[in-house]
């Protein structure tokens, strides 16, 4: 009998090897009376949202290892749709964008999956992830019935099916839900649009698990349709049994689910580090499991929005920084903070079998200090203009991201005249023949800059950065650039400038070889590329430290790190170990304005709420003197 039962589980473990031994076995899940059922079974879903974009792919397993050693038993993900098709018609689901093989790792770690595919997901992610491009569409409108945006949705969601469709849990995978739409009752009443995306959602392939939508319990009826579960999102000290009340009254026999169990929040460009506290993260996580109610922890890990994928909100506007640590249970850089280890031990009493082992931190490194000695100044490696009678908007020249320059001429004219520029998306930087007369800082609503006199026609510039598209809110039609006009005020008078050269600088211009590099000389105060270079024995993750340095974008070795700004909370990024090499690595650095001294150096704990004033930036700043400075 012995015999038998050891050849039994020997040929069960070979099927296990084949499929993956920590394969979750159950193959149905839906909705019952009051709860979730996984084969027939009462299930309550304890998931943590993570973003693949978030995270380096050689550091998905890590975390999704994290995530399970924290007590869940789902992942639940936004698929973010511009990263995607960055392009119209071209769709990249490889790499980094393999979000089927996110799936796959996840289900090899018996956890399950929840996915929103959108089209929008907010998620402090550029224009809430819809793609810039359909802003080129004269007068579309987002998130509606408008005949292009559901055209274009259809095709991507289609896409999103072939992707993910056949990982229904049914069907051998692990995804045992789909989101339609996301929040739409914090941005408008439109069932027949809801009742579209629904359409498309199914016409893609998810036609054999729940699909559900989220909204807050303020809203969730303007746009709840019958035939789709309805979720609350809410945050740590919500009253839970307020939260819930009219879902249970309308629907008494539906099982709830918090969606969205915020357990940090989002950090802006000149505002103070947002932190929740861990006592009241576990105060409610509990009561929600004393009550059989299921939740998805947003966000268990935040990971770094890279490159230049920040989004932003208005009015008024308020750039997200590059870190989304979140203040989230599982650290920026993968680590278990005391914030992890109270849910760990909460969750821990509502597992029938012991959690697994806290993975192994991913080592960190320090690096010593070392210089950016190469410069390419930006105004002396322009590309070709393109010209333009009148202002439009970056959209309009068929760029997306990066910054754009704007060069006319300024009439002569004496001193105490006004510039007025309307309308700057996001952050610009004005030059009279070479040399900086000021800023325009959206986040302040500024528009007007005072003209010195000019006995003679000059040369007038304007840069314009782009922060990132807000992601919320009817302002997701935003474009970037100069989107109005340019006018010259003298007294009562106001003359429109025009007769414009306008020069692109996506951020990919970074890594050009049309960059012209030479050795530095002397202090750069004007907007640069700054080149350097810095050798490791080993490798591991790392915090760079930008404190000496003003605005703008980090590469190294190729890779977009993310963006830094003086004025705080943040003041490092996060470098993953995997993208960096043993021997010589190489950094390129944008700064807007110029460093006070181009050095770097890697540390291993974050700055994360450091913020400074303006005028604390303009003592920090008095030794550069950009004022004095010119590119002529």
């Amino acid at each position: 009998m012995r015999k038998q039962l050891l050849t039994k589980t020997f040929i069960l473990c070979l099927i296990g090897l084949r499929a993956g031994c920590t394969t979750p076995k159950a193959s149905n899940f839906e909705i019952g009376d009051k709860q979730f059922l996984l084969n027939g079974e009462a299930f309550v879903i304890k998931a943590a949202e993570i973003h693949y974009t978030r995270i380096p792919r050689p550091y998905w397993e890590h975390r999704i290892k994290m995530s399970k050693a924290l007590g869940m038993n789902s992942i639940c993900l936004y698929i973010f749709w511009n990263i995607h098709e960055q392009e119209p018609g071209v769709f990249d689901f490889e790499g980094q964008n393999d979000v089927a093989e996110f799936c796959r790792m996840a289900q090899k770690e018996g956890m399950y999956v929840i996915i929103r595919p959108g089209p929008y997901v907010c998620a402090e992610w550029e224009m809430g992830g819809l793609p810039w491009w359909l802003l080129k569409k004269e007068d579309i409108a987002l998130r509606s019935q408008d005949p292009y945006y559901l055209e274009r949705v259809e095709i991507f969601m289609n896409e999103v099916g072939r992707q993910l469709a056949d990982l229904q849990i049914n069907r051998g995978g692990n995804i045992i839900m789909v989101q339609v739409e996301n929040e739409f009752g914090s941005y408008g009443t439109d069932k027949p649009y809801i009742e579209d995306i629904r359409d498309m959602v199914r016409g893609a392939g998810f036609t054999d698990v729940p699909l559900f939508q989220c909204d807050w319990n303020s809203n969730f009826k303007n746009n709840a349709l019958d035939d789709l579960l309805w979720t609350i999102n809410f945050g740590t000290g919500a009253n839970i049994d307020n939260q819930f009340r009219e879902l249970k009254r309308l629907r008494p026999n539906t099982p709830l689910m918090c969606s969205e169990f915020w357990s940090g929040w989002f950090d802006r460009w000149g505002s103070p580090h947002e932190t929740r506290s861990a006592e009241a993260l576990v105060k409610g996580m509990q009561e929600m499991l004393e009550k059989d109610i299921s939740f998805s922890l947003y966000m268990a890990h935040g990971g770094t929005t890279f490159g230049h994928w920040t989004g932003a909100n208005s009015p008024p506007y308020a750039s997200w920084c590059s870190s989304y640590d979140y203040d989230a249970p599982i650290s920026e850089s993968g680590q278990a903070t005391e914030k992890f280890y109270a849910v760990r031990e909460l969750l821990a009493q509502y597992s029938d079998k012991a959690l697994p082992k806290v993975p192994k931190a991913l080592p960190m490194i320090e690096i010593p200090e070392f210089e950016l000695d190469q410069t390419a100044p930006l105004f002396q490696n322009l590309p070709a203009a393109i010209q333009s009678d009148q202002i439009r908007s970056m959209e309009f020249f068929d760029q997306g991201y990066g910054s754009i320059l704007y060069r006319t001429t300024l009439p002569a004219g004496k001193a105490g005249r006004q510039l007025l520029v309307e309308e700057a998306h996001d952050w610009a930087i004005v030059f009279v023949d070479g040399r900086r007369l000021g800023t325009l800082d959206r986040r302040k609503a500024e528009k007007v800059l005072e003209l010195p006199g000019t006995e003679q026609e000059a040369v007038l510039d304007i840069l314009v950065e782009n922060m990132g598209r807000v992601n919320y809110s009817k302002t997701i039609h935003d474009y970037k650039g100069i989107t109005r006009k340019v006018s010259v005020k003298d007294g009562r008078s106001q003359q429109e400038l025009s007769g414009f050269e306008v020069f692109r600088i996506p951020v990919e211009e970074a890594l050009s070889p049309r960059l012209q590099f030479a050795d530095r000389t002397e202090n750069c105060s004007m907007p640069a590329y700054h080149k350097g270079s810095f050798n490791l024995d080993k490798t591991g993750d790392v915090y760079i430290d930008m404190q000496n340095w003003s605005k703008g974008l980090v590469w190294i070795n190729g890779y977009a790190i993310g963006r830094f700004w003086e004025i705080g909370p943040q003041q490092t990024l996060f470098v993953p170990g995997c993208w960096l090499k043993k021997g010589r690595n190489e950094i390129i650095v944008l700064d807007m304005q110029g460093p006070r001294k181009p050095v770097i150096s890697g540390i291993t704990t974050p700055i994360l709420d450091m913020l400074h004033s303006d005028q604390e930036i303009l003592e920090r700043n008095k030794n550069t003197n950009p004022d004095e400075s010119g590119y002529f």
